[in-house]
């Protein structure tokens, strides 16, 4: 039996999205048993590459000027007349730059960083001073650090010096990329976006109703590239079955997309979708028509059920199913048994990215902060140290769910046996751990045995700020290779750290991401606003935490998420316990996760999230750290008219008001460090 393992359009361009290379990894510990062949492909890339070509772009530009012949009037849009008025440029240097990202053409950074190669379009304003593409967070606010303008001849010299030619070009080369997937997006297709592809359609959509329509539709260009894409890949394996690892809803589109073509090329090809995001939204799915693109909808971890269907459809159908949704008699049904059970961690087998293209994908440099470059910059093996969470009980979370709530560690032998035959196949020792929350004696333990072995890897990956990451363990870590961490500070309030159970409190993660500063480890915290009962009060507080954290120097890095109630959440679950008020929500057949709300406070979290990010854009850059936090929000207009009536008649304009001072002692952070 063949089989092909996909993950669809589309996702990060630097690195393999790991599913299709556990289960790869994991199947061909059965090969022989089941008689399996088992590869895997990366259509994501694939369209990406094919679009970002010289016939790619040729079409592109094709596409665009009958339409501006069509139309005669009007301009389009600035980037994708600069597109236009460019075109040959773009068409000649596309696969040079490409290729440069690819890593295999160094010598072309020389050229780029003379800033006459590349065409210039929007995206380069950033270089001017001027504002840039809402997307890249947010600008940087009239606030002067004291060496903001020392290179004002050249923008970038402030951040790579006079050397550093790879890294310059490189966020150049980065910046050309974002501005074609703009003219792609603004001139082809809507849905398009470098790192996902038609989300809208599937992000907790209770209905298939507009991914039907869409599917349906005249295809685009970037629709009739992925057909074309999926056709060879059906001609290149002739698979027997194919499975779609679905993470997230931007790649949700591209895999019943494929789906479609597969059923239309080669219909007795059988078609498994499964992978995050099926776990997480489609538990109810009650809609018949997805099984007219795919024939089985697997949950939760996917070695099992996928195992399960191989032995089922080589017994004829007498071997159960496991954890699997099925049309039957026009029905959607859950075919599971009790006789069968997860499959350990350390049974998993080790990850594989045979059959991959790993020399193609293309690191980009899209924000000048040293973080952000480990998502986007450089290829990464992908490892889990512990499948789920040793938590598992933070409110806001997912924990109901098996990928969270199941928590099994592996040894960590095992785990440098699996470093070790990753770092043999592909010659990189770069390693992420995808962990929800690496475990401390873990980690502990990995290093331990990465350093009696020998083992030399650099590794990054996510954790809790919890007391047990001391210094010494911290220091520990960094001899092992550890270079970053990531983990939640969430709002950076006792009180809502209480409320959400997060197990932490603000002083104790001061401590803890100084402890991983002071070692030399990069630290990035995920924080979060609109928490209910969250004020206007608590937010400024907490920015004003935050601004201490980065003043002090103990984290370099952070990013502000909206506060989302979902579906499999303690909030979402029980939401009258934490004060909301949930929205009626519509008949679900298809997708469900987050839920709408009122929030209680009657705050404005969107006027607050455009200061909070602005702030933050400026504190990853070292900008405004000496700031009054209250300076990075626009005024708010008063509730009612600009004028009011006074007591004599007249009338007088309403003042603009702006958020309230923070109430947090201007040294909380240091005082919580002395105290160490």
């Amino acid at each position: 039996m063949k089989i092909l393992l996909l993950t669809p359009p589309m996702t990060q361009l630097n690195t393999p999205y790991p599913a299709t290379a556990y289960l790869t990894g994991f199947l061909r510990l059965h090969s022989e048993r089941l008689g399996l062949e088992v590869v895997q492909a990366d259509p994501a890339l694939e369209l990406f590459l094919r679009l970002f070509s010289r016939a790619g772009l040729q079409d592109i530009a094709d596409q665009l000027e009958a339409r501006a012949r069509k139309q005669r009037r009007g301009k389009p849009p600035r980037g994708i007349a600069h597109f236009l008025d460019h075109a040959d440029t773009y068409v000649a240097t596309v696969e040079a730059v490409v290729g440069f990202l690819q890593g295999r053409d160094p010598s072309l950074a020389m050229r780029i960083v003379g800033r006459a190669f590349l065409p210039e379009g929007p995206r380069f304003d950033v270089l001017a001073g001027e504002h840039e593409h809402e997307h890249e967070h947010e600008h940087e606010h009239e606030h002067e650090h004291e060496h903001e303008h020392e290179h004002d001849s050249d923008p970038l010299a402030w951040a790579f010096g006079q050397l550093g030619a790879q890294d310059r070009a490189k966020y150049l080369a980065s910046l050309y990329i974002d501005d074609l997937a703009d003219v792609v997006r603004d001139g082809i297709d809507p849905r398009f976006e470098l790192s996902r592809y038609a989300e809208k359609l599937a992000a907790s959509a209770p209905t298939f109703d507009a991914l039907a329509e869409a599917l349906a539709a005249p295809p685009t260009l970037v629709d009739a590239s992925l057909d074309a894409i999926t056709r060879d890949l059906l001609e290149q394996h002739r698979p027997d079955l194919c499975g779609l690892s679905v993470p997230f809803p931007g790649n949700v589109y591209g895999a019943f997309r494929i789906a479609r073509t597969i059923k239309a090329t080669r219909p007795h090809t059988r078609v498994a979708l499964g992978g995050g995001f099926v776990n997480t939204e489609l538990r109810q799915l009650s809609e018949p028509r997805v099984f007219d693109h795919v024939d089985y909808v697997t949950l939760d971890d996917g070695e099992r059920p996928l195992l399960a269907l191989i032995e089922h459809l080589h017994s004829d159908g007498r071997a159960p199913l496991f954890r699997t949704l099925v049309r039957r008699d026009g029905q959607v049904t859950l075919a599971t048994t009790d006789t069968l059970h997860d499959i350990p961690l350390r049974d998993a087998g080790t990850p594989t990215y045979a059959g991959l293209p790993i020399g193609q994908y293309l690191s980009l440099f899209e924000m000048l902060n040293p973080m952000h470059r480990l998502w986007s910059d450089g290829r990464w093996n992908k490892l889990t140290v512990a499948h789920g969470c040793y938590w598992k009980k933070c409110t806001f979370c997912d924990i109901s769910l098996d990928y969270i709530g199941r928590y099994d560690p592996v040894a960590a032998d095992v785990l440098v046996d699996r470093i070790e035959a990753l770092i043999a196949e592909t010659g990189q020792t770069g390693f992420h751990f995808v962990d929800e929350a690496a475990p401390p004696a873990g980690l502990r333990a990995l290093a331990e045995r990465l350093l009696a072995r020998n083992v030399i890897i650099t590794w990054w990956g996510n954790i809790r700020f919890e007391k047990t990451f001391t210094p010494a363990l911290a220091e520990l870590l960094a001899r092992s290779g550890c270079v970053a961490v990531s983990g939640g500070l969430e709002v950076a309030s006792d009180r809502l750290l209480e409320l959400m159970q997060k197990g932490v409190t603000v002083d104790q993660v001061a401590r803890v991401t100084h402890a991983f500063t002071e070692a030399g480890i990069m630290v990035h915290a995920y924080l979060m606003y609109g928490f209910p009962t969250e004020t206007e009060q608590d937010t400024i507080d907490a920015l004003e935490r935050v601004r201490q954290l980065f003043d002090a120097g103990c984290i370099q890095s952070a990013f502000w998420h909206r506060f989302a109630a979902t579906a499999h959440s303690p909030i979402g679950l029980q939401p009258q316990l934490y004060g909301l008020r949930m929205h009626r929500e519509p008949k679900v057949s298809f997708a469900r996760n987050d839920l709408g709300f009122d929030d209680p406070t009657g705050t404005n979290h969107e006027y607050l999230g455009i200061g909070l990010r602005r702030a933050l854009y400026n504190y990853m850059h070292g900008l405004g750290l000496d700031a009054d936090v209250r300076t990075w929000f626009d005024p708010l207009p008063p509730p009612e008219a600009g004028t009011a009536r006074t007591a004599t008649g007249g009338t007088r304009t309403r003042k603009r008001r702006g958020v309230p001072p923070p109430t947090v002692p201007p040294d909380l952070i240091r005082r919580a460090l002395g105290a160490s």
